[in-house]
């Protein structure tokens, strides 16, 4: 049984995953998801309906980026992007979460563009309120490290905020690469791995 991974090219969580497949060299089948039209398929292994999933050669299935990330560097640990000390993993995690929870408000940002004057005011300034909140925590954060824990590799918490970073960028706009020099430099650092390249979203023609 090969490898699989239900994704969309678009999906800041679903590029989570398909970095850290590159950078581990694995070999996976890639199924991209039609969001608007979910194929049968695709929600009998997915309760929540959400991109991505994934599917090991022993038949194990998983759903939430994190839940995968964590179950890849344990089953497939090099290199690994969990560090094994219980309490610097601790803090990967918690810059994890910090990164994902920007990722879900930018996502919620993007939504209400849609709906123009018909979007909740109080969403939007809740959004934009939490996001302007984070992005200068992790600019100070790298204002003494090269990455988001100290080290000289990077981890899940350095490719969930990439991921959502990039997110930003193809959504609304770059506006953030002027207002954070240290998450500028950081981010642009990052884009030069082939992993990063390889995975970066494109617009879906019209």
């Amino acid at each position: 049984m090969n490898r699989t991974l239900y994704y969309h090219q678009q999906s800041n969580f679903s590029r989570k995953i398909r970095i850290l497949l590159v950078e581990k060299n694995l070999d996976c089948e890639l199924k991209e998801i039609n969001l608007a039209n979910k194929p049968l398929e695709f929600l009998e292994i997915s309760p929540i309906g959400q991109v991505p999933v994934f599917i090991d050669q022993d038949g194990t299935v998983i759903w939430n980026s994190t839940l995968i990330a964590e179950y890849l560097d344990e089953t497939y640990p090099q290199p690994s992007f969990y560090p094994s000390a219980p309490h610097i993993r601790l803090e990967c995690r918690k810059w994890e979460q910090l990164a994902d929870t920007l990722g879900d408000n930018i996502i919620g940002l993007w939504v209400l563009d849609f709906m123009g004057d018909l979007a909740p005011a109080y969403y939007r300034k809740k959004y934009e309120t939490l996001i302007n909140r984070l992005l200068p925590i992790f600019d100070s954060q790298l204002r003494s490290t090269k990455y988001l824990l100290e080290g000289e590799t990077w981890t899940a918490a350095d490719v969930a905020a990439l991921c959502s970073l990039g997110y930003y960028s193809f959504r609304l706009n770059e506006d953030w690469l002027l207002q954070y020099p240290y998450l500028r430099d950081w981010f642009n650092r990052l884009q030069e791995r082939e992993s990063v390249k390889s995975t970066i979203p494109k617009k879906t023609p019209t």
